[in-house]
């Protein structure tokens, strides 16, 4: 079976942090096709931006390979703006693309920061994500 998911920075950035991590376990998913990312250009844009920060130091080939596979791999959406406000301006993409992508699959948002979403139950954690696909 195949889950949609999109996916937030935090997730991204904790999985190259750690990949023997459960984040790092959530992109594994990706990697094998189990999760199709979904993305819209504001969302990859930020995924680009986050990971090349040099407090990281991440190797540019290993955000390369990331980026690229994702890019590869996801359904580009384009979605609606919401007028929910959100502890952080910048989660309000993942919502609103979670929320367009809804309309035809059952998509969920994976986020380290959940309290930063509305409680729904297709927001989850890394650790609810492996629980659904697992």
């Amino acid at each position: 079976m195949k889950y949609y998911a999109i996916i937030d920075t935090n997730v991204v950035v904790s999985a190259m942090l750690k990949w023997d991590s459960i984040p790092g376990k959530v992109m594994d998913a990706v990697f094998d096709g189990v999760i199709i990312p979904v993305v819209n250009e504001e969302i990859t844009a930020e995924y680009q931006t986050v990971l090349s920060r040099d407090r990281f130091s991440f190797p540019k080939e290993a955000i390369d390979t990331v980026l690229e596979f994702i890019h590869s791999n996801a359904v580009i959406v384009k979605a609606d703006k919401t007028s929910l406000e959100f502890i952080d301006p910048k989660d309000a993409v993942f919502y609103e693309v979670t929320i367009k992508e809804r309309e035809t699959e059952d998509a969920y948002l994976v986020t380290g920061n959940s309290k930063h979403f509305p409680v729904e139950h297709y927001i989850v954690t890394p650790r609810q994500m492996l629980d659904i696909i697992f």
